[in-house]
């Protein structure tokens, strides 16, 4: 008997150990966060993963001091549960076919849980409920038991429709990242310490996996951004208008290009030194950025050049938000701007539209460019809009 207990318990660890080395391979196939959350919930809800029927995964927003719901894996009903299962045994499902449905999964833009998952932000504080609980604390709560589950009062956890529920926080390094919270709403099979265990160790694989994720975002970030403004750079804007004016093309909406320079700024630079120049282009890219709109893409084109592009926007409003521009600017008070001419530190802009006056980037380019050269020309503080008059 103790040779067959022994022999069970065998046979079980390298079930365990080849499942752990299955998800490591998966969780290595990519760095992209969304690829990353999606293999993580699939590996968790999966029948060759932890077969859990639901799995909703929550991330830590540090600037926002919240949790907020990032996604949702499982069936929105019993029926809707017995089919895909019944559809999986009979098709012999893998756990890699199901990694290779995300794209499908993206398209559909989720079910009803992963919507409702996705419009929940919850304050990391104690008042809370369970899952800020279980950040705060790095700890997994077991909601296992009638008993336990009448005395939990969460309106998270109501508006999930969840009783019998396990949270395991998601750790990296010395610090908890989020939080996965996981069920057995159809099948009432009960969460065992077993498998609490194996939630808890693919947890830590998971934390490791998001945090790597989160490392690779960044280093792109940082690598498509101007390090003094924080806008996005030269290079990265190239490529953006480039897509931008592909999508403009095929839906045959308009899209406008703005250039923007610094009047006078080599004076201000020689008179004040780089250090005051360095802290009036972070000023006006912080003017701009608020004074965009969020579908806007605003940039370093290089020294005191900064370029806005702006999708489905025709050149009498493009002139408009041009103006709201230069207004901003020109009402900010810019310390040591007394000694630019006017006393008062101020931006030309250069107005150009596709289809309207270029039908590629490079044209449209050269005729914002063209634009703004004639708007320094008439006297700067100015926005100029291209036409074939300006040539």
């Amino acid at each position: 008997m103790e040779k067959d207990r022994l022999d069970q318990e065998l046979v079980k660890s390298r079930s365990e150990l080849w499942m752990f080395y299955e998800i490591g391979n998966l969780m290595r196939s990519t760095l992209k966060l969304d690829e990353i959350l999606y293999i993580i919930l699939t590996c968790v809800t999966s029948h060759e993963g932890l077969g859990f029927n639901r799995a909703m995964l929550f991330l830590v927003n540090e600037r926002k001091k919240a949790l907020e719901g990032k996604l949702g894996i499982g069936p929105d009903t019993s029926e809707e549960a017995d089919k895909i299962w019944q559809k999986i045994e009979a098709e012999k499902t893998t756990l890699k076919d199901l990694i290779n449905a995300s794209r499908k999964f993206a398209k559909k833009k989720g079910q009803k849980l992963d919507r409702l998952v996705k419009s929940i932000k919850i304050p990391l504080r104690e008042s809370a409920g369970i899952l800020a609980l279980s950040v705060l604390e790095g700890m997994t709560f077991e909601i296992t038991t009638d008993d336990v589950s009448k005395k939990v009062k969460d309106p998270i956890c109501a508006l999930l429709k969840t009783e019998h529920f396990v949270t395991v926080p998601l750790k990296a390094k010395d610090k908890t990242i989020g939080v996965i919270l996981v069920d057995n709403i159809f099948t009432k099979k009960p969460i065992t310490k077993d498998d609490i265990r194996i939630l808890t160790m693919f947890a830590n694989q998971a934390g490791l996996a998001i945090e790597n994720s989160h490392l690779y975002e960044k280093t792109v970030s940082l690598s498509h951004s101007d390090s003094l403004t924080n806008l996005i750079n030269h290079g990265r804007f190239q490529y953006l208008l480039s897509k931008k004016l592909k999508e403009a093309e095929q839906a045959k909406r308009a899209l406008s290009l703005v250039m923007i320079d610094i009047d006078n700024f080599k004076n201000f630079n020689d008179t004040l030194g780089h250090p005051a120049g360095d802290r009036v282009l972070i000023n006006i890219a912080k003017i701009l950025k608020r004074t965009c709109r969020s579908s806007d893409i605003l940039a370093r084109y290089g020294g005191e050049e900064f370029v806005v592009v702006l999708p489905d926007t025709n050149k009498e409003s493009a002139w408009g938000m041009a103006e709201r521009l230069r207004q901003a600017v020109e009402r900010f008070a810019f310390p040591g701007q007394e000694i630019q001419p006017n006393r008062n530190l101020t931006i030309s802009l250069g107005l150009a539209s596709f289809p309207q006056d270029a039908k590629n980037k490079d044209a449209l380019i050269a005729k914002a460019d063209s634009a703004l050269y004639h708007a320094k020309g008439a006297g700067k503080n100015r926005t100029h809009i291209y036409s074939t008059n300006t040539e």
